[in-house]
């Protein structure tokens, strides 16, 4: 219960709780809205590949997952990412991160894994004027 997205009420402050919330500076709306865009990239990506979207920035106590998948028996829990150059991209993602997306889709996996599926942990990597990189099985656990 406790991992499950919360109704938007249950996301206001709590009287007794310590401060209001903040507003967010220009700069993170931005890198917000990008990520949001890398993320529609990305789902786009994935339908065309053949890939069913199961849900979309699912957040859990442990992390968010941008992206959960199905093809076939496969489910897989993507992380997107989404620079502005290539050479960036290889500095977009890791191990700490990865670990994150694993926990947050451990503890939703009940909900999208059936019996007999397999389910891994993937990364698409965007940059602009580049085909969206498909990264599978990136993360073996540690």
């Amino acid at each position: 219960e406790g991992d499950r997205p919360r109704p938007p009420h249950a996301l206001r402050p709590r009287a007794g709780d310590q401060g209001a919330v903040k507003a967010k500076s220009p700069a993170r709306l931005a890198a917000e809205k990008r990520g949001r865009q890398g993320e529609r990239i990305a789902a786009w990506w994935l339908r065309l590949k053949g890939w069913h979207i199961l849900a979309r920035r699912v957040r859990t106590r442990a992390g968010e997952i941008d992206l959960i998948a199905r093809r076939g028996k496969l489910v897989i829990f993507v992380e997107v990412k989404a620079r502005a150059t290539p050479a960036e991209l290889d500095f977009a993602i890791d191990e700490h991160r990865l670990s994150r997306v694993a926990a947050a889709a451990e503890s939703v996996a009940h909900d999208y894994i059936h019996a007999g599926d397999d389910m891994q942990i993937d990364v698409i990597l965007l940059a602009p004027g580049h085909m969206p990189r498909h990264v599978s099985n990136v993360w073996m656990g540690g």
